[in-house]
């Protein structure tokens, strides 16, 4: 192993050599790229990977000279698109009346083509040297160690013993303690690794690790406090963050949102939502770079539980806070996702259909559960339940455990689970599809299961009683009544959020000059048969079906159209095309949108 100075400590690893042949090595970090010029000192041929513990530019810098040479450049997963997709960040990045404090503006100022990811908590092999890559969020929030033998680079994770290089990387959002606490996380979870020493990016070499950890954790946990108005037991969270609900059902209070844990006597688990494990906190800016999920709760669970595996997974609904850990858990922990039929294709397609709170990357399904149907895992059997309100694509879960009957019901209200509290917040947003009778019917439901408990998404379990039935059943009338004030629905049923029309795909990219479907489903606001009139809007140089399309409706009722288009020859991105709507008369214009990226050819 070879440290070079440059603008951040550059490491090579020399990968095992046989005779005759060309020495190789690998790179942690690349700095200005000046480890290329004294390969010849080090007795190396040729660097074949490099290997970022973060995107900071005194990190990678010199990485267009890395590409130059033929060198696969390898980034942490939630850090891809400040590597290979900067520019983006550069032309979007909110510069005026900025409350997200993160240091991704330190990011290079060009983009540079990525090899891959790096696979978090497994090992990878990169020019015949192992290496095993840890999450250590902290100075950004998806920062990451590599581990090869005994010894440790650590990025930025710490500096020296008791001390971190910057304090203000680690300021994520305005007034809060996102970064130093997950610093004080990261530090507990590396202490557990079997570490001879520790390699930083700026910084000597610590040959005691643990103790080096173990002073930037009390450290940091001084400062934590300082800026907080009561104490934070950030070890005692990380020690053990699950609440018994009951002695088979667990809480995970360190989540965003709130996971639960469903134990079976085998020792296999079973988890209800898995978003953002072990958070500190969530920055206003919600790009990938912004979000972290890892594993973290996961050495509790089955230290103080005896948990040999996270067999299945199960979402209430398809928001990043209750999914974007799903796909982590089922490459590390070969957990199934198990998802009801009507949120399986959301999650399979986020970006079909316009909705708000969607996580990056699809996320296949192993299993699409039916509503209204049981499935059996382990001694349990749970009961799929359609649960529109907080959003259309939502399902409660129905399940016995140590003698009560449990649902699990996501973020449809929001009551905080006081037990003396006599309202609840219902929590719907237009944009999720919610409808004017979601409440009522989920109230409804309510009454029919009678369940013991209720357990959500950011509240803590509810125990149920007639008089908490009775109130849900209240406030799903009044907001039925109040939007029947407000909104002309005995003339124009507009429905609950005013949409009549809706394109899908709603973003897609195309070939330049290629042909694509999109479909529009149109809703009849009237209570009788009618005509609706669609005319495609596309930019100058694209192709459509000449003349209107026509589509008779039923009363109330919904229908779809396929239109055949084709794009121009010139790559732009986000093509806005539209349909002109007209239903009945009611002359409604270019109601719907929709967005594509016209590609290059070659290019993906």
């Amino acid at each position: 192993m070879y440290r070079i100075e440059d603008t951040c400590h550059v490491y090579v690893v020399a990968a095992p050599a046989r005779t005759g042949e060309e020495r190789t090595g690998i790179a942690i970090d690349f700095g200005s790229g000046r480890v290329l010029d004294l390969l010849g000192e080090m007795g190396i041929d040729r660097v074949t990977d490099v290997l970022m513990t973060h995107h900071h530019r005194d990190q990678a810098q010199g990485l267009a000279r890395a590409v130059e040479a033929g060198i696969a450049i390898h980034v942490p997963p939630v850090e891809l698109d400040l590597f290979e997709k900067v520019g983006e960040m550069w032309s979007g990045r909110q510069i005026s009346n900025d409350y997200d404090l993160r240091d991704d503006r330190f990011s290079l100022l060009d983009p540079v083509p990525v090899a891959g990811v790096v696979p978090e908590y497994r090992t990878a092999t990169y020019g015949g040297v192992d290496v095993r890559v840890l999450p250590t969020p902290g100075h950004t929030p998806g920062s990451v160690t590599y581990v090869v033998g005994e010894v440790a680079f650590t990025g930025d994770l710490i500096y020296a013993p008791g001390k971190v290089w910057s304090l203000a990387a680690t300021q994520w959002s305005y007034t809060e303690n996102e970064g130093p606490a997950m610093v004080i996380m990261s530090c507990e979870l590396l202490q557990r690794e079997e570490l001879a020493v520790l390699l930083p990016s700026h910084g000597e070499p610590m040959t005691d690790p643990a103790d080096a950890l173990r002073q930037l954790s009390k450290s940091m946990q001084r400062y934590v406090d300082f800026r907080r108005p009561h104490p934070w037991d950030v070890k005692g969270l990380l020690a053990n963050p699950f609440v018994e609900v009951t002695s088979h059902l667990l809480m995970n209070r360190s989540s965003q949102s709130l996971s639960y844990v469903l134990l079976s006597e085998s020792g296999a688990a079973m988890v209800f939502d898995f978003g953002y494990d072990m958070s500190t906190g969530l920055v206003h800016n919600t790009s990938r770079a912004a979000r972290r999920p890892w594993l973290a709760s996961l050495p509790a669970l089955r230290e103080h539980y005896g948990v040999t595996s996270i067999e299945v997974a199960l979402p209430t609904h398809y928001h990043d806070d209750h999914v974007a850990g799903m796909p982590l858990l089922r490459d590390v922990e070969g957990t199934e996702i198990w998802a009801p039929s009507h949120i399986a294709p959301i999650l399979a397609a986020p970006l079909h259909h316009d909705l708000p709170c969607q996580w990056f990357d699809p996320i296949p399904v192993d299993r699409v559960l039916a509503l209204e149907e049981t499935v059996r895992w382990r001694e349990y059997e749970i009961t799929v339940h359609d649960l529109p309100g907080h959003t259309l694509f939502a399902a409660a879960y129905e399940f016995q455990v140590d003698g009560h009957r449990v649902l699990v019901t996501g973020d449809q209200q929001d009551g905080m689970g006081i037990p003396n509290e006599r309202q609840e917040i219902l929590n719907f947003q237009y944009k999720n599809r919610f409808s004017i009778e979601d409440y009522r019917k989920s109230a409804a439901l309510y009454r029919r299961l009678r369940p013991d408990v209720m357990v959500s998404g950011h509240w803590r379990p509810r125990w149920v009683d007639d008089d908490h039935l009775h109130m849900l059943t209240e406030r799903g009338e009044e907001l039925v009544a109040l939007h029947h004030d407000l909104l002309p629905l005995d003339h124009l049923d507009l429905g609950a959020d005013g949409v009549l029309c809706r394109l899908t795909p709603y973003y897609s990219s195309v070939p330049a000059g290629g042909e694509f479907t999109m479909t529009a489903t149109v809703r009849n606001p009237f209570p009788d048969k009618v005509t609706a009139t669609i005319v495609p809007v596309v930019p100058p140089g694209w192709e459509r079906e000449q003349g209107s399309l026509t589509l008779r409706l039923p009363g109330g009722g919904m229908e779809q159209v396929h239109l055949r288009l084709g794009a121009g020859v010139v790559p732009r991105r986000r093509v806005r095309l539209a349909v002109d709507l007209t239903i009945g008369d009611l002359r409604l214009g270019q109601h719907a949108e929709a967005l594509v990226d016209v590609i290059a050819e070659g290019i993906r």
